[in-house]
């Protein structure tokens, strides 16, 4: 469990931050977006929470939680000092979700075309989510085409 003493730490207030092994980045350096834009998909879902109940609001959270861990694996370089031991998505993880999607999908009618965003709260609120996280994957994309 991590254990914050301040919000601010006032390291950045030149435009810097330092990443999970201590080297300091820019704040608009790739990593810095890829592993920011994960955290904002974790904010959009919490809104979606705030209007589901029962098995929903658990996958959401479990969800939520591995996107915490997405951006610690994301915030610490492979190739940095503290590689070694750091917190990494593992395949369990993403077959659980896979596991999730499937189950979901399967009370499903084949879709026949796109769905507007809306319906409900829930629903807007995810797509919302969706489409932040798709850009959290361009971004990663570009990060790993760039540094391990």
């Amino acid at each position: 469990m991590v254990t914050l003493t301040k919000i601010y730490t006032r390291g950045g207030d030149k435009g810097q931050t330092s990443l999970g092994d201590g080297r300091r980045v820019a704040k608009h350096d790739l990593r810095v977006e890829a592993y920011g834009t994960v955290d904002e998909t974790n904010g959009v879902i919490g809104l979606a929470r705030l209007h589901t109940e029962g098995e929903a609001d658990a996958m959401l959270s479990r969800i939520q939680n591995d996107l915490f861990d997405l951006g610690a694996d994301l915030c610490t370089p492979e190739t940095g000092r503290k590689a070694e031991g750091a917190l990494r998505i593992v395949e369990s993880q993403v077959e659980r979700l896979e596991s999730e999607i499937d189950v979901m999908n399967a009370e499903l009618q084949p879709l026949k075309s796109f769905i507007l965003p809306g319906g409900t709260p829930a629903s807007a609120y995810l797509h919302l989510g969706r489409t932040v996280a798709r850009r959290a994957e361009r971004l990663m994309t570009r990060l790993a085409d760039a540094e391990p």
